[in-house]
């Protein structure tokens, strides 16, 4: 284990990393890295690069990157269903999408009474099938991942997709730019990041944790502050640790919201995910490039 890689900040942290793992770069050809998910049944990563309008695929038994999709709708984040099949968040489109096991593009949301979103950025899929996702407004600030446009809603929100009847409801209002999320294995708690420093001044940095019961949430905490940049994407391991997203690298809080050690990266750290067959190689999408590191623990099954 080396200092320039791993920062162990608390003991527990030692007993979740390799001590012979390195980082391994797989690609640094985005100009955006975001929304990687890991496909079980294909071996595969999909990664999102947003301003390029492209998405792409790293073959985890060839090590080979290709475009899995372009134009991809300025798309950013992305994750599996239940069945498998792939769910997007498009900035371009202002929807969330799913693609079909025949590669057909499904709509599962692009407005709410009316309203088109302000650009959907990540998105999470619960055991019971409903789909959440946060809906900042940084693909309608510019051209770069969007398109420059006046939010229809007025704010930013999150949102969840009932599975009963696609009916698309508001799950939490008091957000300025709520970004990542993710639940926890028992799916009881929900975690989501607010990266509104970047629009308002001495905005917030941070993770809330929310109680989740029958889809409605209650709560709200601030489960941890971004000491460096800012938390945006990030993910659970099976012991409840959070491995987020930050402007150093990857930090890891245990459940108690208390830090535990970092994975220095080289760029800023956009977005996580756990893969592998195990669930034990987290991949690291930092700025243009992506990464992966084996880790001693496994991310909470999502499939």
């Amino acid at each position: 284990m080396t200092p320039e890689t791993f920062e162990i900040l608390d003991r527990r942290f030692a007993r979740l990393v390799n001590p012979t793992a390195k980082l391994e770069l797989l690609d640094a050809t985005s100009r955006w890295a975001e929304g990687p998910a890991y496909v079980p049944a294909g071996r595969y990563l999909l990664w999102s690069d947003v301003p390029s309008d492209r998405m792409m695929r790293w073959d985890e038994g060839s090590g080979q990157v290709s475009t899995f999709r372009a134009p991809a709708q300025n798309a950013n984040g992305n994750t599996l269903d239940r069945q498998g099949r792939l769910i997007t968040c498009e900035q371009l489109t202002r929807r969330v999408t799913r693609t079909e096991h025949d590669g057909s593009i499904t709509i599962l949301a692009d407005r709410i009474e009316g309203k088109r979103f302000n650009s959907p950025n990540d998105v999470i899929v619960a055991s019971d099938g409903s789909i959440w996702f946060t809906d900042p407004t940084y693909g309608i600030d510019s051209d770069y991942e969007g398109r420059r446009a006046t939010s229809e809603i007025g704010q930013s929100r999150l949102y969840r997709v009932d599975p009963s009847d696609a009916s698309v409801r508001v799950a939490g209002d008091d957000f300025v730019q709520p970004n990542g999320l993710a639940f926890s294995s028992d799916e009881r708690r929900l975690y989501v990041s607010d990266t509104g420093r970047t629009h308002v001044a001495d905005g917030p940095a941070h993770i809330r944790v929310f109680d989740v019961d029958a889809g409605k949430l209650s709560g709200g905490e601030v489960f941890a502050e971004c000491p460096v940049g800012f938390f945006d994407g990030f993910r659970l391991d099976e012991h409840g640790n959070v491995w987020t997203s930050s402007g150093d690298g990857v930090r890891c809080y245990e459940p108690g919201g208390n830090p535990i050690g970092v994975i220095r990266v080289p760029d800023a750290v956009a977005n996580v995910c756990f893969g592998g067959l195990a669930r034990n190689v987290l991949f690291i999408c930092a700025t243009g490039a992506v990464y992966a590191v084996h880790l001693m623990t496994n991310g909470v099954k999502l499939v």
